[in-house]
């Protein structure tokens, strides 16, 4: 797996039962065609998408977001830079969590100043600029990458209920 792998798959999630193309995946991630199907090689490898590479593999999703990205991807706090809020700094956690210390990805456009994360992929903060959804996840699995034990747990119930609640719109 690589951390773009991350990205893709939580952009599936966010278009829910949105029908959906590489092309699209790739157009709306800044990731190339060729990496889109690369990635959902491995995904498929990794028992995170079904057989028809098109439908996301819920609960080992949810269960590699919470037990493996921390381990491997991890990250540290960094500098202070301008950005785009992230983690607990960004929606849906601000509404839950106060912070005095904003956690954003680096981004010249930012406006809110705060400790750098850097994201799973350089094209994140252009993709999530049209896609709230994306934005949300992927701010929620930042969250389960710094975050403490309370942040991680509120953005691991965050996950499940945006991840699983796609599957719920599906059957009714």
């Amino acid at each position: 797996m690589r951390p773009h792998d991350i990205v893709i798959l939580l952009k599936i999630a966010a278009k829910g039962s949105e029908s959906w193309f590489m092309k699209d995946l790739a157009a709306e991630l800044g990731i190339s065609q060729s990496e889109v199907s690369e990635s959902l090689n491995r995904s498929l490898l990794a028992g995170l998408l079904a057989g028809d590479k098109r439908t996301l593999m819920k609960s080992s999703l949810m269960e590699f977001l919470q037990f493996g990205l921390p381990h491997v991807y991890p990250q540290q706090p960094g500098r202070i830079v301008r950005g785009l809020p992230t983690a607990h700094s960004a929606p849906p956690l601000t509404n839950l969590i106060q912070s005095d210390e904003p956690y954003v990805w680096p981004w010249a456009q930012g406006t809110v100043r705060g400790q750098a994360i850097e994201p799973l992929h350089a094209s994140v903060v252009e993709a999530c600029q049209n896609d709230k959804k994306l934005y949300e996840l992927l701010a929620l699995v930042d969250a389960i990458r710094v975050g403490k034990v309370r942040e991680k747990s509120m953005a691991i119930d965050e996950l499940n209920q945006r991840i699983f609640q796609q599957h719920e719109e599906l059957n009714h």
